[in-house]
């Protein structure tokens, strides 16, 4: 049986969520200074660029830093919540042990 959860609470809940969105803001922050950077990078380094590789690039680096930003994030907010505390990870319920499977070398 699963225990309650500490984002049930409406306030708990509330930080928490207020804490995940300023850490997206600030990582918002960071991911258009780093494409900025690229963007610039790129211009002074290469000659006769298409427009949209610039494009390309843009979305490419922009997109993979928001989404890994934000499933860490979402990380962060269940460990620091202790959500992941009331997650019950009793393997009890599965039965009898199976020892038939325990060896996983070669058949003698």
């Amino acid at each position: 049986m699963s225990r309650p959860s500490p984002l049930d609470n409406p306030e708990n809940a509330a930080h928490a969520w207020a804490r995940y969105r300023r850490l997206m803001r600030l990582m918002f922050g960071i991911t258009t200074g780093v494409v900025i950077i690229a963007l610039v990078i790129i211009y002074k380094e290469v000659d006769d660029v298409s427009p949209h590789f610039f494009i390309a690039t843009a979305l490419g680096i922009g997109f993979s830093m928001l989404l890994m930003s934000a499933l860490m994030g979402l990380v962060f907010l269940s460990s620091g919540t202790g959500h992941d505390e009331s997650v019950d990870n009793s393997l009890d319920d599965l039965g009898p042990k199976d020892s038939s499977n325990a060896n996983w070398g070669p058949p003698d």
